[in-house]
């Protein structure tokens, strides 16, 4: 049976994006020259933030290896005001997604937007590869070059460059949350004692740290395949998988009132309790975005082998050359320090951020000071209910504000 499902999944790509196998850098149908080029005559802020009547700036920041990245500051609430002493908070999008994650619901139901309107300063940032975090020093996005990264280089080079512009910007530590890979961005940077001078605190929402366990059929099975790999192999090294014709044609369905669109995110995420249906028009629009698929094949060997540790070259002389040692290294989040203080958000119908796994991540984090951390769990929340969910603002974001004013 999986052995069918991978077959129908690597026929589906293949029908839906035929250019990739065309130009087998990329796998997408669009032109990088098309993306560069919308990205710079539109940007987050004029296109999602400053319609809404918030302030808003556009900022660049160049890692140390050498990818040009986009932020957005949002330093008042919509009722204006006056630019003063409010405390930073940096927010971190997942797999997949970029800045314009935490902007897709209403102005009273977005995070960013919420954040700013409660005082904040509100900073969000989209990693490298996606719309408008294609620049590089010296590489060209379609280069095979540009593609060599995974959550590494992530927690690496983009997350510390974000933080050190933010903190340099203001002044202050920064309160920090991440959604889905977002987190385990953080966790692997503040396992190494990286960041935590800086921080204030970290909310990790939707955790992903420990994957073995995960539920999610298309994951689950697209790993235990080897798909990436195979992808890969096929010479993919960008995974996009918005196409143009794909997006139009899901939205097309979506218009039928008698078929529920936000089953498309399920399929993935577990079964979303508070998405409306017309959401996903929205997230169409501007999700999802592209990521490496080398990064994918990273998240694959986690699914499989249910580590963390840093990418497997699958050879010894390779794993040697880049990380001194035959096997590469192990992430140790219980070196996450103890006084740090954390806010955990979970859902009991996530198919990615399983329980289960998440489990796992707290017996890590038992010795954690009691005081500092929070763990809030509900139950029939899904993998994009904290980000999207029309009750999110009560479930999740008063509880996460009133922990950031404990630990301002």
């Amino acid at each position: 049976m999986a052995n069918n499902l991978v077959f129908i999944a690597t026929c589906f790509f293949i029908l839906l994006y035929p250019s990739a196998l065309a130009n087998r850098t990329h796998f997408s149908w669009n032109e990088t020259s098309a993306v560069i080029s919308a990205s710079n005559a539109d940007g987050i802020c004029q296109s999602m933030v400053q319609p809404r009547g918030y302030t808003c700036e556009e900022h660049k920041v160049t890692t140390k290896d050498g990818y040009i990245l986009s932020l957005q500051r949002i330093p008042l609430g919509r009722a204006g005001g006056k630019k003063g002493n409010r405390i930073p908070v940096l927010l971190q999008h997942g797999l997949l997604m970029d800045a314009i994650t935490w902007l897709l619901s209403p102005p009273d139901q977005s995070l960013a937007l919420v954040l700013a309107d409660n005082g904040f300063d509100v900073w969000l940032v989209s990693s490298r590869g996606t719309k408008y975090s294609r620049g590089h020093v010296s590489l060209k996005p379609d280069s095979e070059a540009y593609w060599d990264w995974t959550w590494d280089e992530l927690a690496a080079y983009d997350l510390p460059a974000t933080f050190q512009y933010v903190h340099r910007q203001t002044g202050q530590k920064l309160h920090y949350v991440g959604h889905s890979l977002g987190t385990l961005m953080g966790m692997a940077a503040f396992s190494k004692g990286q960041l935590v001078s800086m921080t204030r605190s970290a909310a990790l929402l939707s955790p992903i740290a420990y994957v073995g366990q995960i539920t999610s059929p298309l994951g689950r099975t697209a790993a235990e395949n080897f798909l990436a790999e195979t992808l890969r192999w096929l010479g993919l090294h960008e995974f996009n998988p918005k196409g143009d014709a794909v997006t139009k044609l899901l939205k097309k369905i979506c218009v039928n009132p008698l078929i529920d669109c936000t089953n498309l995110l399920n399929s993935f995420t577990g079964k979303n309790c508070c998405l409306k249906p017309s959401i996903v028009d929205v997230f169409l629009d501007h999700e999802p975005q592209s990521s490496s698929t080398k990064n994918l094949i990273h998240i694959a060997q986690m699914i499989r082998e249910g580590t963390i540790r840093m990418y497997d070259y699958k050879d010894g002389g390779q794993n040697r050359r880049r990380y001194g040692q035959s096997s590469p290294p192990a992430y140790n989040i219980a070196n996450i320090p103890k006084n740090l203080p954390l806010f955990l958000g979970h859902g009991g119908a996530d198919s990615l951020s399983d329980v289960e796994d998440v489990k796992r991540l707290l017996a890590i984090l038992k010795d954690h000071d009691k005081n500092k951390m929070v763990v809030q769990f509900r139950k029939d929340y899904a993998h994009a209910d904290p980000v999207m969910g029309t009750n999110a603002r009560q479930v999740v974001y008063e509880p996460l504000m009133a922990f950031f004013k404990v630990h301002s």
